[in-house]
């Protein structure tokens, strides 16, 4: 599966910012997960495990804020995921 995104993520306590693009959908969530995940499988198998952060409202340039609780160290990766179509979009490892 191809990513249809690109550019650099960021992950702080208060947000996660991409700057770059992802390619134009309709209900956007951005996720962290605990490993790196490339595929509809993978994201479905680690589901339960992951933070759901937010959701991502524009396709350029955007920031989402983070959960008051959410504890970054718990993962490693985020993920942009189409939650109407349960089809993956583009992840990032963060460390």
């Amino acid at each position: 599966m191809r990513s249809l995104g690109e550019g650099t993520v960021a992950v702080s306590r208060s947000a996660v910012s991409l700057q770059g693009r992802i390619a134009p959908g309709p209900d956007y969530k951005l996720y962290l997960a605990p490993e790196f995940v490339q595929t509809e499988a993978d994201f479905l198998r680690l589901k339960a495990k992951m933070l759901r952060v937010g959701d991502v409202k524009t396709f350029e340039n955007f920031i989402v804020p983070m959960p008051a609780s959410a504890d970054t160290t718990a993962y490693n990766t985020v993920i942009v995921w189409c939650e109407s179509f349960g089809q993956f979009i583009t992840a990032a490892q963060y460390r």
